[in-house]
């Protein structure tokens, strides 16, 4: 581990990222990036499609799996605090070309959602501001386009990248004022439910099986991607590594109680019938609760603070992983170009905030396609670090964990392999015939993003297996390769 440090701020003296990130900062990254805008217009078809238990109980099973999976990367982020996350816990365990598509996956996961987010936006606006439509461009699988709505996103983009350009400590603060904001919005939801809810709103509590409980529990990787960020800007937190693991956990934990808060309490305020008919089921909810449209508002202002804090923290973590691959020779030197005076990543945030302008632009049909072709990806990225860490365990035995999770004997290991296990069984859910397959245009999203990865891919060394000197070694065919 130390050999390992060395040679990267050797090879890189003059290209450091900042280490500045607090602990609430940190936090505040991982809980704000899960808890995006799926909770404000995705939970009436929660409840509709599994009922409310059957909702509530796919996103606890759901935010068990992500917890076991949490702590497989609490151990390794404490075992090894770069920049880049999977990038590093493959390239160590498996091997240049298994670092390359585990990081490649989850970036693309991550790209998916700060999309969604930039056509979430000016949706949500478009519920405060109805006459916001003007200008119309053209038609996406039946959803128009206007000019001035499309124009709310890409200025948002706009905004969003400039503030990570900027730099981390900024973004973090930012990150933790809006997350409070947020928190205050979901304690008078909570509030509403106890005071004005009814049980009776809350039938049925099941509803149409393993169909309906599987068609949430399909949606939990995009719902729960975010935990992961705090891994990739661990070279920009500054405390201890095994309090970096540690907050991966709480994380999530924290995020599957606000899921599952959030939809007992949405239930409560109107019967399901009445929900499925909402195109805000959460703001609707509000507003009944309390009688008031103003209240409705104030939650789909809680929305917005959703959307502002998974957006910033998806663009953190894709960026930084694009900086790691860059830096190891897998993408371009072009996206590891630091900014001279923020030191933050600005190639990389440049191109991730442009595919982000574009995507409000193809319209709301989107929201459904980037939801679903991300998730797939997101998967195979958790399996492939599941793997990583049961073969780390096996291969090296006496690696520095500063973190050791599941006790000093083999609890680890059932760990590692109960991860791998619940990620392999959600991955397939996906499988065109199962109850919660995807639909074409998602696979067509998931399937372009990947033949981009191949042309990458295969131009990285072949044979080039884990170990502590595995980048190292990828350098230097690389260079050879370049006489």
């Amino acid at each position: 581990m130390t050999e390992r440090l060395v040679v990267k701020t050797a090879r890189a003296p003059e290209a450091k990222l900042k280490r500045v990130l607090s602990h609430w900062d940190t936090l505040a990254i991982g809980v704000g990036a899960m808890i995006g805008f799926g909770w404000v217009v995705l939970t009436g078809g929660w409840i509709e499609g599994a009922g409310t238990f059957g909702a509530a109980a796919a996103m606890l099973a759901g935010g068990i799996i992500m917890a076991v999976v949490g702590l497989t990367y609490a151990e390794l982020v404490a075992a090894m605090p770069f920049a880049g996350g999977e990038h590093n816990y493959l390239l160590r365990s498996m091997g240049a070309r298994w670092s390359f598509i585990g990081s490649w996956a989850i970036t693309g996961g991550y790209i998916t959602i700060v999309a969604f987010e930039a056509v979430a936006l000016p949706r949500t606006a478009l519920y405060l501001f109805p006459e916001l439509n003007k200008v119309r461009l053209w038609e996406v699988a039946g959803a128009e386009v206007y000019l001035s709505w499309a124009l709310v996103g890409v200025i948002a983009a706009v905004v969003i990248t400039a503030i990570n350009i900027l730099g981390v400590k900024i973004a973090g603060t930012v990150q933790l004022f809006v997350i409070l904001f947020l928190f205050a919005v979901g304690a008078l939801l909570l509030f509403g439910s106890t005071t004005g809810g009814s049980a009776d709103n809350m039938e049925p509590f099941f509803n149409n099986g393993w169909a309906g409980f599987f068609a949430v529990l399909v949606i939990v990787p995009f719902m729960f991607v975010g935990f992961d960020v705090i891994p990739q800007s661990a070279e920009e937190v500054n405390i201890p590594a095994k309090k970096v693991g540690k907050l991966v956990v709480i994380s999530v934990l924290i995020a599957a109680v606000w899921y599952v808060a959030v939809i007992l309490t949405t239930s409560s305020a109107m019967p399901g019938s009445e929900l499925a008919a909402t195109e805000l089921a959460t703001a609707d909810a509000m507003g009944a609760l309390f009688n008031s449209d103003l209240m409705a508002k104030v939650l789909i202002a809680g929305g917005i603070a959703g959307i502002l804090t998974s957006w910033n923290s998806l663009l953190m973590g894709a960026s930084r992983l694009l900086y790691a691959m860059a830096n190891s020779g897998m993408l371009p030197a072009w996206f590891g170009k630091l900014h001279p005076k923020f030191r933050t990543p600005v190639n990389a945030l440049l191109f991730i905030g442009g595919l982000s302008v574009l995507a409000p632009f193809f319209g709301t049909a989107m929201l459904g396609w980037l939801v679903d072709s991300g998730s797939p990806s997101i998967v195979i990225a958790y399996l492939l670090v599941g793997i990583a860490f049961v073969i780390l365990r096996r291969k090296e035995p006496q690696m520095d964990r500063p973190l050791r999770v599941g006790g000093k004997r083999n609890g680890g290991i059932w760990i590692g392999g109960a991860s791998v296990l619940l990620c392999a069984g959600l991955l397939s859910l996906y499988i065109p015939g199962m109850p919660a397959a995807i639909g074409g245009a998602p696979w067509t999203l998931f399937g372009l993003w990947w033949v981009l990865g191949a042309i990458f891919l295969f131009r990285i060394p072949a044979g080039i297996k884990g170990g502590p000197n595995a980048e190292d070694e990828l350098h230097a065919r690389l260079a050879a390769r370049r006489r």
